[in-house]
């Protein structure tokens, strides 16, 4: 057993039931949890003699771990690509399926390395991604083997594409899977890595991929397959017009409507989006207790819209942030889409549309919610060990320092995180992320980002 002791946080952001807000804070953690958060004055006479290791953290803001619920790791390799820098969905997707046709098993790993490390580096402790086409030698162990040796929490969901062009979808044909191979292969994976205990680092998703990219026959198969193994189930919805034309041409109803009639409604589902909802299907989502995550950039991006958030968290629904494919966005940075977050709610003419404080717990307490965890997203006694910590004495907040921190996290321009422990092991110190050469990772990275693009010349 061990024992470590933080004190003279500036501010410990704790997330807590009462949202404590504690000034020169300490923090106590054995083993992979926490198990004291308080004023140092209180806590370090209690403490000191216990621990093994204490630690100062003057001028430092903590907070729990960052959690982001959308991504697609694999797309770090093509940001950017000129040809789909000025398309929509639709378009900038059918400009990349053959692109993506091309991707290996050592593509995925190093693209998944690529784009954790980024996440951590920005303070995100959990990730959830979204690999839905497997060409080659793929497999969602790629990337699951990369969040290992990270030591990231993960939340990969066994995405699917099986409805191509030859059956009215939009995917090329050579980048969908027959579908008795995506529900054997979704449900090997959930066997094989899901770990559904407290504390646990990989839990495994049911993710068919779109309206425009499965069948309702899969839909339903996935929702059955989850369920009989409780673990969560994610899907693309109400995105973009375009998807929601698709739908009502196709099947007669409106994407949010679809998924309900396909048992994607529920406590164990979010939605990636969620941007064309009317007043009726966010109080459907409401009811059901359907979560969603709130990708703000890769929205602006794509000239999608903007998602009703306010309306939303008004209605009780259950809000996320996700950053989405890395070349949507393209970064991947979680406090930074938490700050995109705020500011695109505002920019409809509200000021008061979000605060900082309810962005920082759309990046924290919403994706633990939205994720079916009630082990992290907080700095509480019996939480996991997942804290993250800024210094606030720098250039680029000055002048906010002394009046709100925690505002300062959000208003003034992000930064990288100083401090990342995950599970109660430190992973990022002093702005440095532990025991990686990224240089390396990132030459490598490039080497199969020009080939990849290369290929399709």
């Amino acid at each position: 057993m061990s024992l470590r002791l933080f004190r003279h946080a500036a501010l410990i952001g704790t997330m807590d039931e009462a949202r404590r807000e504690i000034p020169d804070g300490a923090l106590v953690v054995r083993d992979r949890e926490i198990v004291a958060v308080g004023p140092t004055e209180e806590l370090v006479p209690e403490w000191e003699d216990q621990v093994e290791r204490i630690t100062d953290v003057r001028d430092m803001i903590l907070l729990p771990g960052l959690v982001n619920t959308h991504h697609h790791l694999y797309q770090t390799l093509t940001r950017a690509v000129p040809a789909a820098q000025n398309a929509k969905l639709f378009d900038w997707l059918v400009t990349h399926y053959p692109i993506w046709a091309g991707l290996t098993s050592e593509a995925i790993y190093i693209s998944a390395l690529t784009g954790l490390a980024e996440l951590m580096l920005s303070g995100c402790t959990t990730a959830s991604d979204h690999l839905y086409l497997y060409p080659n030698d793929c497999d969602i162990e790629d990337e699951i083997r990369a969040a290992q040796e990270l030591g990231i929490r993960f939340h990969p969901t066994r995405g699917s594409m099986s409805l191509g062009e030859s059956q009215g979808g939009l995917p090329p044909d050579r980048v969908t899977e027959d579908e008795a191979t995506i529900l054997k292969k979704t449900q090997q994976a959930i066997e094989r890595w899901n770990e559904p205990d407290r504390f646990g680092m990989v839990r495994v998703g049911v993710a068919p991929c779109s309206p425009f990219s499965v069948t309702p026959d899969l839909m339903r198969e996935s929702a059955a397959l989850a369920r009989s193994y409780g673990v969560g189930m994610h899907t693309h919805l109400a995105e973009t017009l375009d998807e929601e034309t698709f739908c009502l041409e196709r099947f007669g109803q409106r994407p949010a409507e679809y998924a309900a009639s396909l048992g994607w409604t529920g406590e164990e589902v979010w939605w990636a989006h969620s941007v064309h909802v009317n007043p009726a299907e966010i109080a459907a989502m409401a009811a059901t207790g359907t979560g969603m995550s709130h990708c703000p950039s890769s929205n602006m991006r794509l000239a999608s819209g903007i998602a009703p958030i306010r309306a939303m968290r008004d209605a009780n629904v259950k809000v996320s942030l996700g950053v989405d494919g890395s070349a949507s966005n393209d970064g991947c940075h979680l406090l930074g889409e938490a700050r995109q977050a705020m500011l695109l709610q505002r920019v409809l003419g509200q000021p008061d549309a979000m605060t900082a404080r309810e962005a920082l717990e759309l990046a924290t307490l919403g994706g633990a919610a939205v994720l079916g965890r009630t082990d992290i997203g907080a700095l509480a006694p019996g939480m996991a060990a997942d804290v993250i910590g800024f210094r606030l004495d720098r250039l680029e907040y000055a002048g906010a320092y002394p009046h709100d921190p925690l505002a300062a996290l959000i208003f003034c321009y992000p930064r990288q995180a100083d401090m990342v422990m995950i599970n109660g092991r430190l992973r990022v110190d002093h702005g440095e992320l532990l025991g990686w050469e990224l240089g390396k990772l990132v030459e490598r990275h490039n080497e199969l980002a020009r080939a990849l693009v290369e290929k399709t010349v």
